[in-house]
C-alpha cells in the first residue's frame, strides 16, 4: 500500500515538472508545428538623419539705386559686372541749377538772422510789438529749411552703392535724363550668399537658426553654411516654410539663381538598418517587424527613420534583436520557429 502511495506522489511530481518545462518553451506549450524562419541578427547603431530641401541660390541684398530728383547724367556709365564698395558713385547728375540755389539760401538765411536780431532788439526796448519778432522769428526757420533743402539737393546729385556688391546693369548712360524714380543701376550683394528651400510642415520645427547645413549646387560644388531664418508663415500655395542658408562667398563665384539641393543634418539616434521586405503589418495595421523571440515569434511596431541603399532604418526595436526577414507574413505571435540565421549583408542586397 505504501509503495503505491509513493508512486502516485512520483506520478504527480513527474506531470508538474513536465508541465513547467512546457510552460518555459513555448514551442512545446504551442499546438503548432514550428516554422521554418531565416532572420538577420541586427545591432542598433547610430543613424544621422537629415532634411533634404530642394531650392534655389538667392543674393544676399538686392536694389535698384535710383534718382531722387532729375537730371542729367554726367558720369561716364559703369558697365555690369563691375565690383563697387559702399559710398562709391553710381552716377553723378549735373547740378544744373542748384548751386545758385544753394548760394540764394544761405544769402537768404544771412538776412534773416539779421532782421531776427534787429527786431528781437527793438521789441525788447518797446518799439515794436512782439508780433513783430515773432514773425522775424518764423522767417527765420523758413530760411534754414529753405537752405537744407539746397543742401540736400546737393547730396543727391551723387547716386552712390548703398553696400559693397556687384553690378547686375549698366549705370546710366552719360547725358540721359533721370527723372526722380529712374534706376541709375543695379547692384546685388552675393556675400554671403542665401541657399533658400522650402520644408514641409513635418519637417519644419525640425529645424533651427544656428544649425549647420550642406548644399550641393547643379554645378556640382558643396557649400557649407548655416540657417539663418525659418519662416513662421507658411506659402499659401504650397503650404510650405521658406529656409534661408547663409554660405561664405568671398570670390563671388557662386551665382545668383543656381539651384540647390539643401542637407540639414539632425541629431543621431539608434536605429536598425534592416531590407524593407522585412515590414509587416499586424492585424490591427500597425507598421513593423516579427522578431524570433525565445524560439518565437513575436510583432515589434516600429517607426521608418530614413531610407538607405538596399534597406531602411528602424526605431522602436531593442538594442539587439533577431529579425525575421523570410517567412514573416506566415507566422503570428508565440508561433514556434526554426530560426536559419542569415548574413546582414546577403539580406540587405
Amino acid at each position: 500500500m505504501m509503495r503505491l502511495f509513493v508512486l502516485a506522489i512520483a506520478a504527480g511530481l513527474g506531470a508538474r515538472a513536465a508541465a513547467q518545462d512546457m510552460s518555459a518553451d513555448p514551442r512545446a506549450a504551442d499546438p503548432r508545428p514550428a516554422a521554418a524562419v531565416v532572420a538577420l541578427e541586427s545591432v542598433a547603431r547610430p543613424f544621422e538623419d537629415r532634411i533634404v530641401l530642394r531650392g534655389r541660390t538667392e543674393a544676399d541684398r538686392r536694389v535698384e539705386v535710383r534718382a531722387e530728383i532729375s537730371g542729367l547724367v554726367a558720369s561716364a556709365p559703369i558697365r555690369k559686372g563691375a565690383r563697387v564698395a559702399a559710398g562709391d558713385p553710381l552716377c553723378v547728375l549735373d547740378p544744373g541749377e542748384r548751386p545758385a540755389n544753394l548760394a540764394e539760401a544761405n544769402a537768404y538765411l544771412r538776412q534773416m538772422e539779421v532782421e531776427h536780431q534787429a527786431a528781437l532788439t527793438l521789441s525788447q526796448k518797446g518799439f515794436t510789438a512782439e508780433t513783430e519778432s515773432l514773425t522775424r522769428a518764423a522767417k527765420l526757420e523758413g530760411a534754414r529749411a529753405l537752405l537744407m533743402r539746397a543742401e540736400l539737393d546737393m547730396r543727391r546729385l551723387i547716386l552712390a552703392a548703398p553696400f559693397d556688391g556687384m553690378l547686375e546693369s549698366d549705370t546710366a548712360e552719360l547725358g540721359a535724363l533721370l527723372q526722380p524714380g529712374a534706376v541709375c543701376a543695379t547692384l546685388i550683394a552675393l556675400d554671403p550668399i542665401l541657399l533658400v528651400g522650402y520644408a514641409a510642415e513635418r519637417d519644419v520645427d525640425k529645424l533651427a537658426v544656428g544649425d549647420p547645413a550642406t548644399a550641393r549646387l547643379a554645378n556640382g560644388r558643396a557649400v557649407e553654411g548655416a540657417i539663418r531664418f525659418v519662416s513662421r508663415a507658411a506659402d499659401e500655395a504650397t503650404r510650405t516654410f521658406r529656409v534661408e542658408v547663409a554660405a561664405a562667398n568671398p570670390a563671388l563665384d557662386i551665382r545668383d539663381g543656381m539651384t540647390a539641393e539643401i542637407m540639414v543634418a539632425l541629431s543621431a539616434a539608434p536605429a536598425h538598418l534592416v531590407p524593407q521586405s522585412a515590414l509587416t503589418l499586424d492585424d490591427a495595421g500597425r507598421l513593423g517587424v516579427r522578431l524570433a523571440d525565445g524560439g518565437a515569434a513575436r510583432f515589434v511596431p516600429v517607426t521608418i527613420m530614413g531610407e538607405a541603399a538596399g534597406g531602411v532604418w528602424l526605431d522602436g526595436l531593442p538594442p539587439r534583436a533577431t529579425i525575421i526577414v523570410v517567412g514573416q507574413e506566415f507566422v503570428s505571435d508565440g508561433h514556434p520557429l526554426t530560426v536559419t540565421l542569415t548574413d546582414k549583408n546577403a539580406a540587405l542586397r
